[in-house]
């Protein structure tokens, strides 16, 4: 994963109305004890989480436009800031539980942890829940008051909870103690427990203009041409995060076996390309990768489709290839991708089930045949 290390709130792009209303009730002490940041995956919650973390806990505070800011160089900012590639500190914890004996294994829980103050619960493998032994040890620890900072900080990541972890939650939201703050992220607050969310305070964080994108791409990935640029920033929906990181070359691949997909169920062809084209969709962990990309660049090509029909192109995410998307999309109608979207969930559901990837891609498309 792309990652940046921030130096300061001046390295946040877009939302500045919110960061700088969090800021404010830093420079207050007045602030909350329990948060949601909401918006879409990529929009920087995350990151601000991490940005606020530091700004509570750092050794050599400052200030920038006349509120609180973080030095990004002192110890704890450093050790903080060391949980920023939240990817690849996931995947070192859980291959340190893989290397554990298996009844140890079974009862250990995956917790990001760069400081001995600030925790980071991340969904755990291989349901990719936020479990209840996860919740039980942020109630262990909140108990004890910080020794190598000011704050004690909690980072949920992700809102999937499993019910009795959310239930738990509640639990130390109730009487969260003064030196304690809890971040919950979520893409959309409503997934959460209305019970966890009365707790909390929420702050969204919306999406950024796609020229404000395209700007920001061409300083951060200089390599890519502005035609990348232009959509990278459309795919992203607005999202930094997701369009700095986006693998255009893995995208475009899936989305060619997309557009396979799609102009077999529109044009009722001769099925060859098809077949080839579903036939390298096999078993196994890659494969289910490589399915579920194809599977997101055909929601994606479905959602343009709409985008057309509904008399609104300036929505088309996939705007360098407009005039086969046009084509397509004049050969259908509303109700027709209504219920490709449909069947393309069924398509999803089946993959979790262990169904033959190139059979069930193969009956999707020719279920949809006009």
């Amino acid at each position: 994963m792309f990652t940046i290390m921030p130096m300061g709130f001046s390295d946040f792009h877009g939302n500045q109305t919110v960061v700088r209303q969090l800021r404010q009730m830093l420079a207050s002490q007045r602030f909350p004890n329990s948060v949601i940041l909401s918006g879409p995956q990529g929009a920087g919650k995350y990151t601000l989480a991490l940005m606020l973390a530091r700004a509570m806990n750092c050794l050599q505070p400052m200030e920038t436009d006349g509120l609180p800011d973080f030095c990004g160089v002192c110890d704890n900012c450093t050790r903080i800031g060391q949980g920023a590639d939240l990817d690849t500190r996931f995947a070192e914890a859980v291959e340190a539980r893989e290397g554990l004996r298996e009844t140890d294994k079974r009862e250990t829980r995956i917790i990001v942890q760069t400081h001995p103050e600030v925790m980071i619960i991340p969904p755990d493998p291989p349901q990719m829940l936020v479990k209840v032994d996860q919740v039980r040890h942020v109630i262990n620890t909140v108990r004890y008051k910080p020794a190598e900072a000011r704050r004690r900080v909690f980072i949920f990541s992700e809102s999937a909870f499993m019910k009795e972890a959310a239930n738990a939650l509640l639990k130390v939201l109730e009487e969260p103690p003064d030196y304690a703050t809890i971040f919950l992220l979520a893409r959309n607050p409503g997934e959460l427990l209305a019970t966890i969310r009365s707790r909390c305070v929420i702050f969204p964080l919306g999406a950024l203009p796609v020229e404000e994108v395209e700007q920001y791409l061409a300083t951060q990935r200089p390599e890519w041409s502005a035609r990348q640029r232009q959509l990278a920033a459309r795919l992203s929906g607005g999202a930094l995060g997701r369009a700095r990181s986006l693998n255009l070359e893995e995208y475009v691949a899936s989305r060619k076996d997309a557009l396979a997909l799609v102009t077999s169920a529109v044009r009722a062809a001769e099925h060859s390309d098809l077949f080839r084209t579903t036939e390298t969709y096999r078993a196994g962990g890659e494969g289910k990768e490589k399915t579920d990309k194809l599977l997101g660049a055909t929601y994606s090509l479905l959602k343009d489709m709409l985008s057309l029909t509904s008399n609104a192109p300036e929505l088309v995410r996939n705007i360098d290839i407009l005039g086969e998307l046009k084509s397509l999309a004049a050969a259908v109608d509303f109700q027709w991708i209504t219920q490709a979207t449909y069947a393309l969930d069924q398509v999803h559901s089946g993959m979790r089930r262990n169904v033959l990837r190139p059979l069930s891609l193969d009956a999707f498309a020719l279920s949809m045949e006009r």
